[in-house]
Order: structure tokens, then C-alpha cells, then sequence
């Protein structure tokens, strides 16, 4: 079984040693945790293989998190040389959607067994960094420690987007490891229903300062938001509660999609959700991270914001109200009326952090208040699309994590999910993918007065076109 995950290191300790121990441990167990998670690969043959065919094959990842560490403190000034630079150029891009040739002379990978031993080699060093780079506290955004906590964060980020491919890999190439337990409860869903949640002012960001804990750019600054009255669903939508969509032709029916929605459905070829697994008889299967099993209707349903939001849709015309997705504000709002106000998520009231099982549980397990799954079991989507506080600033040794997602095109997600650490699971965390993105994603619907669909685009269009103005 996992060893229960260890929370983000605090920067603002007092005791150095204390912190240089914490550190380590937290700085190996990501390591560990990461390359536990490709000893599901059944042979190194695998990590050749492309999950989708615009991602990198597994070895790319395998590599990314490595060299990440090694390009960071080269760009802190704590590193005065490269471990390898065919590496460290190599594995350095391509995280995201590309379209490359694969037969390039640059993109021939190395064998696994070097790769392994390039990890290695940055595992010991970057050891040896916090081991005996001098240290004062707290440590801030320009200290050259920040460059070590970025890589562990980073890493923490790719065991979930990791874990997400390895459900996309034919079970033929997986195999089956008891760390890595999933949930047996498993049968009928609750019956959803609404909760009230009244009109109120909200503060999002951190402000200017790290509160004792590290933080992405884009969680930097200020936003204040008078939220009008909403209902919320009291569950994340279930694979059952989503089956009646399916089973009503919802993936062949146009007018629930929008065009970037039409376009998902014509090169995916989707009728159903992407971890459901049709069956012959017109059931489905359900595909857990090693395992198929029989479909868990009361697990949330793990869907992209366009699957998401064409559910609202269907659902809006049967029932004759405006459902959607609920705004970045209104979540924040239901995770402080449910009295959940702590700066780090508790895993034990939670299925974060892997502190329970490596896959969903039932949607009325975990209760917050009137909400069940306020945080974790899987990310929620919101209708929010990915943007900048007031007092924003680009974190000069990671110039490209947010402002790329800048562009009405990546919308938020919150909350986490039973494979989310770190960071993760930090209160004020932000983390947005493009909408068509499969991930341990779901969502919850609310009711209430919202922007209308032709000033929704009209905004996204002009978040495009600003952003190809300022980054582009």
C-alpha cells in the first residue's frame, strides 16, 4: 500500500535542520512516488508507447520530471553545470498537446535503463543541494531553495497527469500492483439534489505574500466578487446520474455541444465518457488506473468541461431551468459555507492525497457540511476560464506555467482529487487545462443567474485575442 502522502513543506520554520530534513523526505517521497507509479508499465517496451496521439510516449515523462529539476537550478544560479544537456533539452518540451515527427533524429528516446540512471544521478544531487546549500527561513519566491520546492511541485502535478495516460494504455501493457488500491464499495446512485447557498461578497488570491506556503504565479494578487444566490448539486454527478445523458443520445445529439464540443466529439469519436468502456449489449465497463471493472454508478463521473457542460444543456432543456457549471467564485463560496476554511485540504476527511484508495469512492461518502465532496474524489470543473489577479506576476524561473493558459481557452479546475498532493490540495491553488483535456476531472451543476452562452464566447474571444496581444 502507498505510505499516506505528505502534506506541502511549510517555508517559514525555524529551525533549519528541521526544515533541511523535511524537505529531503518530501523531495524522495515525490521522487518515489513518481517512479512507483510506472512500475505499473508491464515491460520498458511500454514507455514507448503513446497514450494519445498528440502526447509524447511514457518515457518522455518518465524523463520530464528529472531534468526539470536540473534546468531549474541551472536558471536559480545553484547548479553551475548540466548533468547531461541531450538530456536536458530532450525531455524539456512537448508536455502538451503537439504534433511532431517521430521519426526526427531529436526525438529518438534513450533506453529506459539510462533514463533510470539520469534520474539517479539528479536524485543525488539534488540530495546533496538541500543537504548543504546555505539556508535561511523563510524561504521566499527569489530564494534559490524556491527552485527545488518548484521541482517537487512540478513533479507532484505529473504523478496525477501521469496516472491519468496510464488509464489510456490498453490493459494488456498494465499491470495490477496492490499499492495502488482502488475502492470496493461500489452500486446505485443517490439521488442528487439542490443546496441553497445565499448571496455574498468573496476575496480570491494570496495577496503578495506566500503565507508559509509555496505557491504558482498565478495564485499571486487579488480578485473580489459580489456572488448573487445559487443552488448547487449536493453530489458530484455520478456515472450513474450521467448515464441517463448517454443513454438518451446525448453524445449524438448536436444541440447539446457547442462548436469547440462538436469538434471533440468528430476527432474523438466519443459516445460516452472517456474511462467508460462500451460493451456489446450497450452496457458499459468502467476503466479504473489498472484495472476494468463493473461500472461504479454511484463513483463521480470523470468527463472534460465540453462533456460537462453539454449534460447542462440536456439537462436544462428537461427540466426547463439553467443549470451550469458553477464560476470559480461560487465554488469558493460553497468551500467556505461548508466550513471548510483550513489552508491545506484534510485527507482525512477527504479521498485526496491517496490517503484512502488510488480511484474515485462513492459521491456520498465524504460529507462537507450540506455538500459532499466539496474537495477531492475528482477535480470540478468550472465554467471559469484561466486568468490573472490584479498584481499578477510572471515567476521569472517558470515564464511559461500560466501565462499559456491566459488565452480563453483553459478553464479551472478546483478542488482536487484522490490523486492530487501538494500544492494540489492547497486551498488558494489554481490549475486550469483546455477544455477538451481528459483528467480525473468531473463536475458539479449549479442553478442560477449566470452570463448567457453568446457573451460567454464573445468574453473567450476577447481573453484571445488580449492574450495573443500581451503573450502571443
Amino acid at each position: 500500500m502507498i505510505a499516506k502522502q505528505m502534506q506541502s513543506v511549510r517555508l517559514d520554520g525555524e529551525n533549519i535542520e528541521n526544515m533541511r530534513t523535511q524537505l529531503r523526505h518530501y523531495f524522495h517521497q515525490s521522487f518515489d512516488l513518481f517512479e512507483s507509479l510506472f512500475n505499473l508499465l508491464r515491460s520498458d517496451e511500454v514507455f514507448y508507447h503513446q497514450s494519445e496521439p498528440t502526447r509524447h510516449p511514457m518515457i518522455f515523462y518518465f524523463g520530464h520530471t528529472a531534468i526539470f529539476y536540473v534546468n531549474k537550478l541551472i536558471a536559480a544560479g545553484v547548479l553551475g553545470e548540466r548533468i547531461d544537456s541531450h538530456f536536458e533539452a530532450l525531455f524539456a518540451v512537448g508536455v502538451d498537446e503537439m504534433v511532431w515527427d517521430a521519426s526526427s533524429e531529436s526525438l529518438r528516446w534513450p533506453s529506459v535503463n539510462e533514463v533510470r540512471e539520469y534520474r539517479n544521478r539528479v536524485r543525488f544531487c539534488v540530495d546533496d543541494i538541500i543537504t548543504t546549500l546555505p539556508m535561511t527561513l523563510p524561504i521566499t519566491k527569489k530564494d534559490p531553495f524556491w527552485a527545488i520546492w518548484m521541482g517537487i511541485e512540478h513533479e507532484r502535478i505529473h504523478i496525477e497527469t501521469s496516472s491519468v495516460l496510464h488509464r489510456q494504455i490498453p490493459l494488456e501493457f498494465i499491470r495490477e500492483d496492490t499499492s495502488f488500491r482502488i475502492c470496493p464499495i461500489r452500486g446505485e446512485c443517490p439521488e442528487n439534489s439542490l443546496v441553497y447557498f445565499g448571496a455574498r461578497e468573496i476575496s480570491l488570491g494570496k495577496g503578495l505574500t506566500d503565507h508559509g506556503l509555496y505557491g504558482w504565479d498565478n495564485e499571486y494578487g487579488y480578485a473580489a466578487y459580489n456572488v448573487e444566490e445559487f443552488e448547487a448539486s449536493r453530489y458530484l454527478v455520478s456515472n450513474g446520474e450521467f448515464m441517463d445523458f448517454v443513454m438518451a443520445n446525448g453524445y449524438g445529439i448536436s444541440r447539446w455541444w457547442d462548436d469547440e464540443g462538436l469538434k471533440y466529439l468528430s476527432i474523438r469519436n466519443a459516445s460516452c465518457p472517456p474511462f467508460w468502456i462500451p460493451q456489446e449489449d450497450g452496457s458499459f465497463r468502467y476503466r479504473a488506473l489498472a484495472c476494468e471493472i463493473d461500472m461504479p454508478y454511484n463513483w463521480p463521473v470523470e468527463v472534460n468541461a465540453l462533456e460537462a457542460e453539454a449534460f447542462c444543456r440536456w439537462k436544462s432543456a428537461q427540466e426547463r431551468q439553467n443549470y451550469r457549471l458553477p464560476s470559480e467564485a461560487e465554488w469558493a463560496v460553497m468551500f467556505q459555507a461548508c466550513g471548510m476554511n483550513e489552508e491545506i485540504f484534510d485527507d482525512s476527511n477527504a479521498n485526496i492525497n491517496f490517503a484512502h484508495y488510488s480511484s474515485s469512492v462513492p459521491v456520498n461518502t465524504f460529507a462537507h457540511g450540506e455538500l459532499y465532496d466539496a474537495v477531492g474524489n475528482v477535480w470540478q470543473w468550472t465554467q471559469t476560464q484561466m486568468d490573472a489577479f490584479e498584481g499578477f506576476e510572471t515567476h521569472p524561473l517558470y515564464d511559461d506555467f500560466s501565462e499559456p493558459t491566459f488565452d480563453g481557452k483553459h478553464n479551472i479546475l478546483k478542488g482536487g482529487s484522490w490523486a492530487s498532493t501538494g500544492n494540489e490540495i492547497v486551498k488558494e491553488s489554481r490549475y486550469a487545462f483546455r477544455r477538451h483535456f481528459i483528467q480525473h476531472a468531473g463536475f458539479r451543476y449549479v442553478v442560477g443567474e449566470g452570463e448567457n452562452e453568446a457573451k460567454k464566447y464573445e468574453r473567450i474571444e476577447q481573453m484571445y485575442e488580449v492574450w495573443k496581444k500581451r503573450y502571443g
